[in-house]
């Protein structure tokens, strides 16, 4: 299957948050974007890091993390075809988190003096850019909660369902089956659980009728059961579907 150029890639996500005048659009179809492959597990920048370029996704999925002083590893947020993981980036110049591939992907790279670039000629861009930026933002709040108050099923349910709605939106779901061949260690990580945990939550979501996996395939067979159990409200995703709970 021919790749999908990796401007539209950016301009079907863009699109999922605000709307995009033609102009617009054009001016991110010609934007220079250089792709790289990643294996999982490789990072792609590193906290401390001083980058000159952003990305964004282009297939798979990447994590933004933090490691503790003993070494344990906190997944903060998950980001799928489309995202600018680090476009905050433009402006805080040294990296506060690591970047790594959680299955192999593809990113596309693009130069911060380009995005500026861009950004002051086109204002009505940097609007869609910040608008990007607060959606990530909300994202990170609802993680909080996710893991702060939530119990590990309801934990759970609720990234499977943020997880289906995000990936729907840029065309890499049909009838809520996914392919996310990522870790039982990469989901604990991004939930606080044990690895026995999460297998153990995961096969109390399968009792239940709310998933099934078969491989690196999962399905939600039970879609408004998964949204009640994972107490998901997607309004923070700020998509401009009217519902995203229909999704």
């Amino acid at each position: 299957m021919a790749q999908v150029p990796s401007s539209n890639i950016l301009i079907r996500k863009l699109q999922t948050i605000s709307e995009l005048a033609e102009p617009d659009i054009a001016i991110l179809g010609n934007a220079r974007i250089e792709e790289k492959q990643y294996q999982a597990n490789a990072d792609i920048l590193r906290d401390g890091d001083q980058p000159t370029l952003s990305f964004v996704v282009l297939d798979g999925m990447i994590g933004s993390t933090k490691m503790t002083g003993d070494g344990k590893r906190q997944i903060t947020s998950f980001f799928v075809p489309g995202d600018i993981p680090d476009l905050h980036g433009l402006h805080l110049s040294v990296m506060d988190c690591t970047f790594t591939a959680l299955m192999p992907s593809r990113v596309g790279f693009m130069r911060h003096d380009a995005l500026r670039s861009i950004c002051d000629q086109h204002p009505s861009i940097t609007t869609v850019f910040w608008r990007s930026t607060l959606v990530d933002a909300a994202i990170y709040r609802e993680w909080v909660t996710n893991v702060g108050r939530r119990d590990a099923y309801t934990r759970m349910a609720h990234i499977l369902c943020e997880l289906i709605v995000r990936l729907r939106a840029v065309g890499r779901i049909e009838d809520h089956v996914a392919r996310l061949p990522i870790t039982q260690a990469a989901l604990g990580d991004a939930l606080g659980l044990s690895n026995v945990h999460v297998n153990r939550v995961l096969q109390d979501l399968r009792r239940d009728g709310l998933i099934s996996t078969v491989g690196s395939h999962f399905h939600a067979t039970d879609w408004s059961g998964l949204v009640r159990a994972g107490d998901f409200d997607g309004m923070y995703l700020h998509q401009r579907a009217a519902d995203v709970l229909r999704q």
